[in-house]
């Protein structure tokens, strides 16, 4: 049976985030290209936003939540970010595979700004049917707060506990988890993250930058769920299962 990947690229390698709402869109057909060239392995893809959204949910300030009187941002972010997810979609598209865009405002909820309900069936027979679900980040409704923004990290976590995956990997504009002295690590284990340089990617958000993704990834290693993260330049090396030079986040001894 085919391998079954969860791959999450940064919206910092897909938008020029310095920018509202500007794609860049080499960028965009290059992952595109690379990911088309495995069409017998079925894969769910989840991008960040970048510039698109993030702008939206900084002024209507939905990181605290939401209401009447900002109730605006809500419909503004999730087109912005809707409109990256289209151009993802259609370069996917273009370079041969098939590939669906799927809103996560759509089918998901959150409690005091975590994913605590997301639909899974639907990408479990689109890959089955060997179609690629583009998930993307999203402003989401909230239980607690009226609405929140979901990073596409905290959808990575979601899926990776939910789905079986054979592996899950993070394609960053960065080489990998950098240490103080700016060495990529190889490994690191819930907990031990000492040694760790308080960086993000090269651009920074709402959603967490490396920190988010590590508190993410560690869950799911604390769950014995390991994932990658790695320059977007090696992505065609880990759709290869070949070594990318990036880091693992693991478990534990105490997991395996």
């Amino acid at each position: 049976m085919s391998e079954r990947l969860l791959i999450k690229v940064g919206g910092s390698v897909l938008t020029e985030k310095g920018s509202k709402g500007m794609a860049d869109c080499r960028a965009i057909d290059l992952v595109a290209r690379d990911i088309a060239g495995f069409p017998d392995t079925p894969l769910c893809l989840v991008h960040g936003a970048g510039s698109f959204g993030h702008p939206e949910a900084h002024q209507y300030r939905l990181a605290h939540g939401a209401d009447r009187t900002n109730r605006q941002g809500i419909v503004l972010t999730h087109i912005a970010v809707s409109r990256l997810n289209q151009m993802m979609v259609g370069a996917l598209r273009d370079a041969g595979a098939d590939a669906v865009g799927i809103h996560p405002l759509a089918g998901s909820l959150a409690r005091a700004g975590r994913l605590v309900s997301l639909e899974t069936r639907p990408l479990q027979h689109l890959m089955d049917m060997g179609i690629i679900p583009v998930l993307h980040g999203d402003v989401v409704m909230d239980e607690t707060q009226g609405a929140c923004i979901v990073s596409g990290d905290q959808i990575i976590r979601y899926l990776g506990e939910h789905l079986p995956f054979s592996r899950i990997g993070l394609a960053t504009d960065v080489p990998g988890v950098l240490s103080r002295e700016g060495h990529v690590i190889d490994e690191v284990t819930p907990g031990t993250n000492d040694g760790i340089a308080a960086m993000g990617t090269r651009h920074t958000d709402v959603t967490g930058g490396m920190e988010g993704k590590i508190k993410e990834l560690s869950d799911l290693a604390a769950l014995g769920i390991q994932s990658e993260i790695f320059h977007v330049s090696r992505l065609l090396d880990f759709l290869q299962g070949r070594p990318h030079g990036g880091t693992r986040i693991v478990c534990g001894r105490e997991h395996g």
